[in-house]
Formats: C-alpha cells, sequence, structure tokens
C-alpha cells in the first residue's frame, strides 16, 4: 500500500472524529496574528490524529507564509498519545496547543485548560458541542465522528445484517466464499474500544450504568445487551481472522482489495481506502446490529485545548493560530478538503464528504446516533486492560463469548477502583 499509517485512540477513536472549524467574514489578512503586524512567539501543537499530521503540517507552512508565524506539529501514534501528553505536561514540557478526548482524560487534565470563553472562534461551535469546565468553554471539538460496519456493497447487503441471525449467516456465508467476514485490528480501539461502545450506548442511560458497573453494582456479564454481544463477538470470532494478525494499514487494504467485506471502523479509515483510487461507489456505513440497534455510533472524538501553563505570548500566539484556522478561507478550506471533517461548527458547511463521512452527518442531521459512551469508561481502560483481555479471548480457542465477558467484568473492577 502507498501509505503506512496508524491510527489514534479514539477515537476513538477515535475518532470521531470532525470538525474544527470556520466561518467567512473574515480574512486571511485580518485573523489572528496578522492583524496586529507584530511576530508572534513559536508554538507547539501535539495532537493524535495520524489521518491528519500531512495536511496540518502542510498548513502551518501555509500560516507562517500568511502571518509569519510559526506553529511547530507534534505528534504520537495513537494508543501512545495519552501517556506522552501526560509526561509531556507534567515534566513543563507540554505543547501549546493540545487534543483532549471528552470523559476522564479531559477531567485528568482539567487543570491545565485554558478559559477560551472569550475567544471570537468559539461562537460559532454548535449547540452542546463544546467542552466545559465549569461552565467555562475549554475545548473546541474537531467535529464529529462516527463508526460503525464499514461494508463493501458488492459483496454485503445490509438487509441481511440486521440482527444476530442474520449476521451470523452472512459471516458464514461469506467465509464459504472464501472472504474474511468482518475484520477488526489489533490496535486497542479497533479490537475492542470501539465494538464495545455499542451495548453501553444501548443501555436507557449509559453514564448511569457505567457508574454502576464501577461501583461494583451491575455486571456486564447479568446484562442482556452485553450478553448477546458476547455472542456476536464468538461469530466474529469463529468466522474471521484473527484480529491479533491484523494491523490497521492491513486490514484497510484488505478491505480496499476485497479480501474483507466488512470492517468495524469508522469515515476516518476513508482517507486510507482513497489510497487505492474511487471507492466512493462501493462503500457504506452501517449500524452494528446489536439488539437490532439501527444507529451509528456519532460522537466528538477530540477538542484541541490551550496549554494555561505556557507563558502570556504563547498562548496570545495559540489563540490567534486557532482563530486564523476556524475563520480564514485558507483554513475553512483545509479543515473540509485536507482534514476532510464533519463540521460540528455551525458557521461551516460539510463541503464534499467522502461516503463514509457522508453517511455520519445524515444520521446526526437525522438523530439516527447512538451515543460515544466509550468516551466515559475509566481512564486507560481501554488500552490498559480491555485490550489484554480481549488478547487472550482470540488467544484462546476454547473461550466462550460468555467467559470472555466474565474476564472483562473483572478486569473492570480492578481498572475502576
Amino acid at each position: 500500500m502507498k501509505k503506512v499509517k496508524k491510527v489514534l485512540s479514539i477515537l476513538t477513536a477515535t475518532a470521531l472524529v470532525a470538525t474544527l472549524a470556520a466561518c467567512g467574514g473574515t480574512s486571511d489578512k485580518e485573523s489572528g496574528a496578522a492583524s496586529g503586524g507584530d511576530k508572534l512567539k513559536k508554538i507547539t501543537l501535539f495532537q493524535s490524529k495520524v489521518e491528519i499530521t500531512e495536511p496540518l503540517e502542510a498548513l502551518v507552512k501555509t500560516y507562517k507564509e500568511e502571518t509569519g508565524n510559526e506553529v511547530e506539529v507534534w505528534g504520537a501514534a495513537g494508543d501512545a498519545y495519552s501517556q506522552q501528553l501526560v509526561a509531556k505536561l507534567g515534566s513543563n514540557q507540554g505543547p501549546t496547543i493540545f487534543s483532549v478526548a471528552q470523559g476522564p482524560e479531559s477531567e485528568k487534565l482539567k487543570s491545565y485548560f485554558s478559559d477560551l470563553s472569550g475567544e471570537e472562534y468559539v461562537k460559532n461551535i454548535a449547540p452542546d458541542m463544546e467542552l466545559k469546565v465549569d461552565d467555562k468553554t475549554v475545548g473546541v471539538p474537531y467535529g464529529v465522528e462516527g463508526f460503525g460496519l464499514v461494508y463493501n456493497k458488492d459483496l454485503v447487503d445490509p438487509a441481511n445484517v440486521k440482527d444476530l441471525d442474520s449476521f451470523t449467516k452472512t459471516m458464514e456465508q461469506l467465509k464459504a466464499d472464501g472472504k474474511n467476514g468482518l475484520s477488526l485490528s489489533q490496535e486497542a480501539y479497533f479490537l475492542i474500544g470501539h465494538i464495545l461502545n455499542t451495548p453501553f450506548a444501548l443501555q436507557a442511560d449509559p453514564l448511569a450504568y457505567i457508574e454502576q458497573l464501577n461501583k461494583g453494582e451491575v455486571k456486564m456479564a447479568d446484562t442482556k445487551e452485553f450478553q448477546e454481544w458476547a455472542k456476536f463477538m464468538d461469530v466474529i470470532k469463529a468466522n474471521a481472522k484473527n484480529p491479533l494478525e491484523v494491523k490497521y494499514d492491513s486490514q484497510m487494504g484488505d478491505f480496499a482489495t476485497e479480501k474483507t467485506a466488512m470492517v468495524h471502523q469508522g469515515n476516518w479509515s476513508y482517507s486510507m481506502l482513497a489510497d487505492f483510487g474511487d471507492f466512493g461507489s462501493k462503500v457504506g456505513m452501517m449500524p452494528f446490529p446489536l439488539a437490532g440497534n439501527d444507529k451509528i455510533a456519532v460522537g466528538v472524538a477530540s477538542y484541541w485545548v490551550v496549554n494555561n501553563q505556557a507563558d502570556a505570548d504563547e498562548v496570545k500566539a495559540a489563540n490567534a493560530f486557532l482563530n486564523w484556522l476556524f475563520t480564514s478561507d485558507t483554513g475553512k478550506k483545509a479543515i473540509v478538503d485536507d482534514f476532510k471533517f464533519i463540521p460540528a461548527l455551525t458557521n461551516i458547511e460539510a463541503g464534499d464528504l467522502d461516503p463514509l463521512s457522508q453517511a455520519v452527518h445524515e444520521a446526526t442531521t437525522k438523530g439516527e446516533t447512538i451515543t460515544w459512551a466509550l468516551n466515559y469508561f475509566p481512564s486507560g481502560i481501554i488500552t490498559n486492560d480491555l485490550a489484554p483481555a480481549t488478547q487472550e479471548y482470540f488467544m484462546n480457542p476454547g473461550m466462550t463469548g460468555e467467559q470472555f465477558l466474565q474476564k472483562l467484568d473483572e478486569v473492570w473492577a480492578k481498572a475502576s477502583k
């Protein structure tokens, strides 16, 4: 494949997801530092979305050309990002601008967040999409992202993937046809974090359920949605390639070359498919059909925040850059055309979205979404606890889905203490 890429956390993530977005009305010359005429202090930016690293680096070069100001981009492969960020902040070597996920991660790091409430560029954040601490806006959303079953239209009919029974039959038929029915990959969020989101999101009150689970008041093994989820996992284990043998880049490469019919992935994965040419007419996204679920998981994967431990000149320069990013014609174009983000600010149009992003955008517009409950899992649990338990499940042929659930309950109880 042309490019070998890895991904974050989610994603989780993932992924979302999504937009740092921007609006018209402010020209490039008027935005950010350029309006003052004085060169601002060099700043650093640290983020985990590998997919946007190249266009982001290109954008900051353009920023320097237009304003004379410098931004140095740092990057880290998905699962390593959080650990590196904490280490950098703790040693007073933290970046000026960095990205954080909603939930435990942002709660843990909130003492580093600058109050952005008075900044002009935050006024167009869509309702309830901003990151807040003590009623102050401290983070601007990348935008929305979504994940579900990304499928090849020539190999899979969504009408045949509506529940456990139809999913099982589809997986068995694809295996008989010599296809890998559904691919997971070995990275923590793509192995367990995203797919485990669905049974949580289908609870009547996902956050309350997580709190009960943290306190030991409920167990996944005793909850019907998780019990059915374990059966789905057994079907995947029996009919698909072992995900511990699959990396994200090879997962998407096999999907693009029709060795794999479906992948559990998000809209961000289209950037990899684009390396294989025009894939638009053949790819779609459908819900993971647990308990008849007919909705895609949509949320804000990450927020941009400004490090309040940076000196005043750096904070000023950071806000100037973000203002330029969200309001200049150059920044807006990069966000939509190069980053391929789905807007989370009201003053930017979605533009020409790829098929997966379009599916997420339509689901969001129609309200046909389930929440990203994984944002509220205990900090680090996906990488440090759930992933090793899932590795054990896929390495042990005799381990059942029911036993897997019991193992997840066990490691969750330890991690949440």
